[in-house]
């Protein structure tokens, strides 16, 4: 059965902006996964998503203190419908990320990080799709704040999409 994704990162609450937009907590409370790829920043934030998703994957961040790496991995692995994910914050500059990913993932179909807060959507020549979501709070150069929304459905990962969020 089809499984719909929420994939965010780098919220920095509170220090980058005081709350998560309406529309991010309006697709997390509807999707059935939602992964946060780190940089929580506060503990109360990985509280609020715990609570209003149906299945966290969550990572820290390197702006994640002790108190959140205690509660979550540095990298996450789960399989969703037929899909082998992998999450994990950082993964380096862009050149040379899509052979990093490959050798460092070589068990994943699909690889979500943050970090940048510039959303990514690159395929690595092992065929691994890598995502990163950007960022809902904080868009540093780019022009708006995103998210992604995905399907995983019978080992096929569809209708990916890069969502802007107004501030």
């Amino acid at each position: 059965m089809a499984a719909s994704l929420v994939l965010v990162s780098d919220t920095h609450l509170p220090k980058r902006a005081k709350q998560i937009p309406a529309p991010v907590w309006e697709a997390v409370e509807a999707a059935d996964v939602v992964f946060h790829a780190g940089d929580w920043v506060d503990e109360a934030t990985l509280d609020a998503f715990e609570a209003r998703s149906k299945r966290l994957i969550a990572v820290y961040g390197n702006n994640d203190g002790p108190e959140l790496r205690a509660r979550i991995p540095e990298i996450a692995r789960a399989e969703i419908d037929g899909i082998r994910f992998a999450m994990i914050h950082e993964t380096g500059a862009k050149q040379g990320r899509e052979k990093r990913m490959d050798a460092q993932f070589d068990d994943c179909d699909v690889v979500v990080f943050g970090h940048s807060h510039i959303p990514w959507d690159s395929v690595t020549p092992k065929g691994m799709r890598l995502l990163n979501p950007g960022s809902p709070t904080d868009r540093r150069r780019q022009p708006v704040c995103t998210f992604m929304t995905a399907v995983a459905d019978a080992g096929s990962l569809r209708n990916v999409e890069l969502i802007p969020v107004e501030r």
